[in-house]
């Protein structure tokens, strides 16, 4: 009896071995594959407006001054106090520029690398909650090819970090429930989320609560995760009590309470939505894996006595009632709930695993891929018609077209193999992407700015306000020429024509024949634009 003990116990400690060498080996296989679709062509692309554009002249200011004026801590945006977020994220950009110099490689690093280790992470997230090695192998390679994940991931945004330090959170928060000495990583993840993103990162605090009530609320009677919490979040509030005691009651009414009436609609917003809007983000841009939604919906809630259904269906449905509740909405701020997307797609797709060979699929998955290919193949036809051919996105949409009809054809023999190649036709699809010059396709949306900040830097050395007939803000503008670029009307135009000194206008060439300025000197032109002043001997 002792010897077979010892023989069992020696095999299964061979068995743990192999299996944690197998978990080591998917670990660096998919942070290798993540590492090459973030990192492909990263600085290829001019910085996005709003969220790149302004978090990379924040970054920018803070190189331009020493460490001991402490922009570091009291960050500005064009000499400004900047209240909106803690300057975590504008930190690591700043080290980024000081090791690389400024551009949009550097800018956009620090995000990429993060939101690559959020691939293994949520390997690892698997793992613990469920059995079947499938499952966190499919759920990894399923959030690698959502291409939300890697367009937002690699773009100069807080929100790839965030889910980085989400899933450490959640591992945390599963392993704190047989050892207590983890719930001091859910307080680091907590403060390291609200140090990114500022205070909205309880709301994901809030998922955490809300899961643990339901799966196992004897932890929050425990005293070592609120002191846990209580000590991750001491950096938090040391930041903002200094920022309350640098700035007094400006930062108050400006980075306290303005953003939070803002966020419940009591003020008035230019990014209010309808409470629908992520819902049409989700359906928009989460195929092709939501071919799979109507079973993997049933399988969470026949499962939904278990943690791992409890904790997906927490995560996804607290975070996206809380999220669409909130007045200002923006379509990175789902970012977070793709993780919990791709658990679930990732145990249903598992079960697969256990059928038979050759056994028969729902009908429509095939018809769902179907579809899809007559999609992409419509579309890959339509780029290559005309003198101007976009042969990148025919060449794109051509992968798209071939991955999902190989996998309806494999999908309607009962071939479990179309699931492998639906995971590579989508990553090489998305890789290709990322090659192109259409992976930030908001840049299409207006003139492109690099030119016009270019003539703008070369011809006003000395002017930092210039006014524009463009209908709103570009904060990409201004990083690139290193000037304030503010929007104006008409009117407004005329009025700083006549009474500033001398004035500096960006306008049209069809804003310039309406507006019939006088003593016009025309100090350069490009894409449509030109600069202009009063004539010298006017002034």
């Amino acid at each position: 009896m002792q010897e077979g003990s010892f023989i069992w116990g020696h095999l299964e400690r061979q068995h743990r071995a192999v299996d944690k060498w197998i978990d080591r080996l998917w670990l660096v296989v998919l942070l290798i594959a993540a590492l090459l679709l973030f990192s492909v062509n990263l600085g290829g692309l001019p910085l996005q407006d709003w969220d790149e554009g302004t978090i990379a002249q924040i970054a920018r200011e803070i190189t331009q001054e020493s460490a001991n004026s402490l922009r570091w801590l009291y960050p500005t945006l064009r000499g400004q106090p900047y209240h909106d977020t803690p300057p975590f994220m504008h930190i690591l950009i700043a080290g980024a520029y000081y090791l690389g110099g400024v551009n949009e490689w550097t800018t956009r690093l620090p995000g990429a690398i993060l939101t690559a280790l959020s691939v293994p992470l949520l390997y690892c997230l698997s793992r613990e909650i469920f059995r079947q090695r499938w499952a966190a192998i499919y759920s990894a390679l399923i959030y690698l090819t959502m291409l939300p994940v890697v367009r937002y991931g690699r773009l100069a945004m807080l929100e790839g970090a965030v889910v980085s330090f989400l899933l450490v959170m959640m591992l945390c928060v599963l392993r704190s429930r047989r050892d207590l000495r983890y719930c001091l990583g859910i307080g680091l993840s907590l403060g390291l989320i609200c140090l990114t993103q500022g205070l909205s990162g309880f709301l994901l605090g809030a998922v955490v609560l809300v899961f643990l009530f339901w799966d196992t609320p004897r932890l929050l009677t425990s005293y070592y995760l609120w002191i846990a919490i209580a000590m991750g979040l001491l950096p938090v509030a040391g930041w903002y009590g200094a920022q309350v005691l640098h700035y007094g009651n400006d930062f108050v009414q400006n980075g306290l309470l303005l953003p939070s009436l803002q966020q419940a609609g009591i003020v008035d917003h230019k990014n209010t939505k309808p409470s629908w809007f992520y819902m049409v983000e989700l359906l928009k841009w989460t195929w092709p894996w939501l071919i799979f939604l109507p079973q993997t919906t049933k399988l969470l809630w026949e499962n939904r006595n278990l943690s791992w259904a409890r904790l997906i269906l927490v995560w996804s449905i607290v975070y996206l009632l809380l999220i669409s509740l909130v007045s200002v909405k923006l379509a990175w701020y789902i970012f977070p709930i793709y993780p919990s997307l791709a658990l679930a797609f990732g145990a249903q797709l598992a079960e697969i695993e256990n059928l038979p060979l050759l056994s028969s699929y729902p009908r429509a998955w095939v018809a769902g891929l179907s579809i899809l290919a007559v999609v992409a193949s419509a579309a890959s036809i339509h780029f290559s018609w005309g003198i101007a051919a976009k042969t990148d996105l025919q060449l794109i949409f051509a992968a798209v077209a071939l991955t999902m009809i190989m996998s309806a054809i494999l999908a309607e023999r009962g071939d479990g193999q179309f699931l492998k190649i639906l995971f590579w036709g989508s990553y090489i699809s998305l890789l290709l992407l990322m090659k192109s010059n259409y992976w930030v396709w908001e840049l299409w949306q207006a003139y492109p700015v690099k030119p016009v900040a270019a003539m703008i830097e070369k011809v006003t050395p000395a002017a930092k306000k210039i006014y524009t007939s463009f209908p709103y803000h570009r904060p990409s503008l201004d990083f690139y020429s290193d000037r304030h670029i503010i929007p104006a009307s008409a009117e407004e135009l005329k009025h700083h024509w006549h009474y500033d000194r001398q004035p500096y206008l960006l306008i049209s060439s069809s804003d310039f024949q309406r507006l019939q300025l006088d003593s016009v000197q025309i100090l350069d032109k490009t894409e449509s634009w030109q600069l202009v002043t009063k004539e010298t001997n006017r002034l």
